[in-house]
């Protein structure tokens, strides 16, 4: 049967991107010596599992030896199986209940990776002749223990960003050399992926701890993300961006996403939970709500970020901070599938995720980041730099609050003032003071007497907060019992401040003192 009638009768015909990717991995298998170790790079939703497949099918159509495709999870690995049979090529999948009597039969094996390592260690698959061994998610270290078994064999990587899930072991230590594929921009442009809103709320990441593996850890995310504070920015976040929409939150912690499921279902928004304790039929049957629900959600913890596909998918939200590239782009990757109608999604990011990567499909240099990702892990701003630039924003209700005082007139630069402070021979306390003037007039010109000025200083808590913490930051102190005893101190202080200096303050601003009752 020819290529083109194999293509008709399954139904899968490349795209010229993709065809070129095929033309260049063959033309490495030809030139490479035995043993070489060539990585792909495709973004999410570029049809990697379509390449390989149709690889597959050439190969052993050319080269008469057998395939062996490896998997991280068993749902891809039961992707992958169904995707090759599209392509007509019959293939068995080694689970830990298969048996392999019949392996003789197959020419083409998918496997999961630690199946695969317990079955090859136990001597009871024959590798002999296997030619080709095609590795999904590349970028996952556990695969590289098989390694030693395939020292004959030409070995694929595929991956959407080719940097190792470990730090302490570079992708370019186990792979000769990446072949990049078609950009996510030129992706967006010929209308392969769909293109991404970005909405970058600022968050507080100092309190994060980082983990042995490089990344945040769970329990310092989950003390962050369940406090009521980010949750109802959460809530804010998803009404002000992506209300009505079919909506993904990712989540670093199951706590988290069991706070995140019982604060929108408070809400009264339709939303599901889901984690990798669910069992099968709960996660088939929370997955087909999903499809079928128009604004449905679904708060999870990463176990949707590979081998889970739904183009309609309109809004992803990041509840979490990240260090891992990989993951900000699997995770954002979700959104990006098309369809009819559907040519933007949107990205709301709860983690200064945006501020840390840069935005989603930025032009990246794979291959320097191949070649050299310390370098490019070491260059990425600190959570301390990143957030030295925000400027803290009212919410918007209370911002209403706020009428009579101009947007420019918000904002006070706690750091600058310390400078020019400290500079004058002042005591950095005048900072503190000088801060207190300031709240303490927004609160006058927008009320009519003490009392509304005093229930107007109670919303500023989240203003007074940062500024402690920016405060704090300056004068090199920072425990908790500090920054707390600073934050109460203060509040007492506005308080005091303008019961003793409403009227002066008052006429100051108005022209006149404030009206009697």
């Amino acid at each position: 049967m020819s290529t083109t009638e194999t293509k008709n009768k399954v139904g899968k015909s490349l795209y010229d991107y993709q065809k070129e990717a095929l033309f260049k991995i063959f033309k490495s298998f030809e030139n490479a010596p035995e043993n070489y170790h060539l990585l792909y790079q495709l973004p999410t939703g570029g049809g990697k599992t379509v390449i390989f497949s149709e690889i597959t099918r050439q190969y052993l159509k050319h080269y008469k030896k057998k395939v062996l495709i490896m998997t991280h999870r068993i749902e891809l690995c039961k992707q992958t199986a169904r995707m090759l049979g599209e392509f007509g090529v019959e293939n068995k999948i080694i689970d830990s209940k298969a048996s392999l009597d019949d392996q003789d039969e197959y020419d083409c094996f998918v496997a999961m990776v630690e199946t695969l390592n317990n079955r090859l260690n136990d001597d009871i698959l024959d590798i002999s002749d296997v030619g080709l061994v095609i590795i999904d998610e590349a970028h996952y270290n556990s695969f590289t223990k098989l390694f030693k078994f395939f020292n004959k064999s030409f070995i694929l990587g595929v991956t959407a960003t080719p940097l190792s899930s470990n730090i302490k072991m570079p992708m370019k230590d186990n792979y000769d050399e990446l072949i990049v594929g078609e950009s996510i921009a030129a992706l967006i442009n010929n209308e392969y992926l769909a293109k991404a809103s970005v909405y970058s709320y600022n968050v507080g990441l100092t309190s994060l701890e980082v983990g042995a593996n490089g990344d945040y850890t769970v329990k310092s995310s989950e003390d962050l993300y369940t406090n009521t504070n980010m949750l109802s920015k959460l809530l804010q976040a998803y009404e002000e961006r992506a209300k009505g929409t079919k909506t993904l939150i990712f989540n670093n912690g199951i706590n988290t996403s069991l706070y995140v499921y019982d604060t929108f279902k408070r809400a009264g928004y339709p939303i599901a939970h889901l984690d990798n304790t669910n069992t099968k039929k709960e996660r088939d049957a929370i997955l087909k709500w999903f499809n079928q629900t128009p604004n449905a959600i679904i708060t999870s913890v990463s176990i949707l970020t590979t081998g889970f596909d739904e183009p309609s998918v309109q809004s992803i939200i990041l509840n979490r901070a990240t260090k891992s590239l990989t993951l900000y782009y699997q995770m954002i990757g979700r959104g990006s599938r098309i369809l009819p109608g559907k040519s933007n999604f949107n990205v709301i990011d709860l983690g200064n995720n945006f501020h840390r990567f840069g935005p989603w499909g930025a032009d990246l240099d794979w291959q320097k980041m191949f070649r050299a990702p310390n370098f490019y892990l070491d260059n990425l701003l600190t959570d301390e730099d990143i957030e030295s630039n925000f400027r803290y924003e009212l919410p918007e209700a209370v911002r209403e609050e706020f009428a009579n005082t101009k947007d420019e007139d918000l904002y006070f630069d706690v750091k600058r003032v310390y400078v020019d402070t400290i500079q004058s021979g002042q005591s950095s306390k005048k900072v503190l003071e000088k801060s207190i003037e300031h709240h303490a007039k927004m609160c006058i010109e927008n009320s009519e007497d003490v009392f509304d000025a005093l229930l107007l200083a109670k919303k500023l808590g989240g203003d007074i907060d940062d500024r402690i913490h920016r405060y704090s930051k300056c004068i090199c102190k920072s425990t908790h019992n500090f920054i707390d005893w600073l934050q109460d101190d203060y509040r007492k202080k506005l308080n005091s401040y303008l019961r003793a200096n409403f009227d002066e303050v008052y006429e100051d601003i108005f022209g006149h003192p404030p009206p009697e009752e």
